[in-house]
């Protein structure tokens, strides 16, 4: 959705050298926000999205205008069903129709072969995947790791928004994660509500933190676990506002 940073060029990075061409689309799209959330604040600078853009070499930018993608007798919208009622879908319900509308919207018009997405918005990869699936799609979803800065934020393009203050508290949502995957890899603790409870309690102890949901899930379907068991991979998910800001994160962990 533009406002382009390190995290977008790296899967930029990864097409390019997997692919013969490089298609980059920038579009903000009004159907995954409710009408409480973020769109007319949502961070926009094609300007400067152009010129890394062009640093990149990328071979074609799509920029389709809002009335191109949505004209004013638009009435028809793709909907993944179990795995959006959950997680992010419960807190944000109109969310996924919106992304999955949209992204099958892009894909028509590019046709592409592959995909490339990023592995911070887990659960909405794991939607599209559904869709390309379920719908004979024959486009390969590719998911690349989380880019984070050197204090160990993910880049997220809403970061601006965030004081030097609402940063450093936004950190001990990546702290939290970091230690419910010790606990697993390396302490062996493989009853997920023993995990969550001590993460919980580093989340508590700082302030100004709204948790919407931390919780761990099966890679495959999104559902939380009972039992963590060896052979499995697991993402321990976050979701939270800090101040004004809604972040979300991950840690996907690999018993395999």
């Amino acid at each position: 959705m533009g406002a382009l940073h390190a995290g977008h060029l790296s899967l930029i990075e990864r097409c390019k050298s997997e692919c013969d061409n490089t298609v980059v689309s920038i579009f903000v799209n009004p159907t995954q926000f409710s009408p409480t959330e973020d769109l007319n604040k949502y961070p926009r600078d094609l300007e400067n999205d152009k010129k890394l853009l062009a640093n990149e070499n990328v071979d074609y930018v799509f920029i389709p205008k809002e009335e191109q993608i949505y004209p004013c007798d638009f009435q028809t919208y793709v909907s993944v069903e179990k795995i959006t009622k959950i997680l992010e879908g419960e807190f944000r319900p109109t969310h996924f129709r919106g992304v999955t509308t949209i992204v099958n919207i892009l894909f028509n018009c590019v046709k592409p072969d592959y995909a490339y997405f990023g592995q911070k918005d887990a659960q909405q990869v794991a939607v599209i995947q559904q869709m390309v699936s379920d719908l004979k799609m024959g486009i390969g979803i590719v998911v690349c790791p989380i880019v984070r800065d050197s204090d160990g934020l993910a880049m997220s393009s809403r970061n601006i928004y965030l004081s030097s203050k609402e940063r450093e508290k936004a950190l001990t949502l990546h702290n939290a994660l970091l230690y419910g995957r010790k606990f697993i890899e390396e302490d062996k603790e493989m009853n997920p509500q023993v995990v969550l409870d001590n993460m919980k309690v580093i989340i508590n102890e700082a302030k100004s933190i709204e948790l919407d949901y931390v919780a761990i899930v099966n890679t495959y379907d999104f559902r939380e676990v009972d039992l963590i068991e060896e052979g499995n991979e697991y993402y321990i998910l976050i979701a939270a506002k800090v101040g004004n800001i809604r972040l979300i994160d991950n840690e996907l962990i690999n018993l395999s």
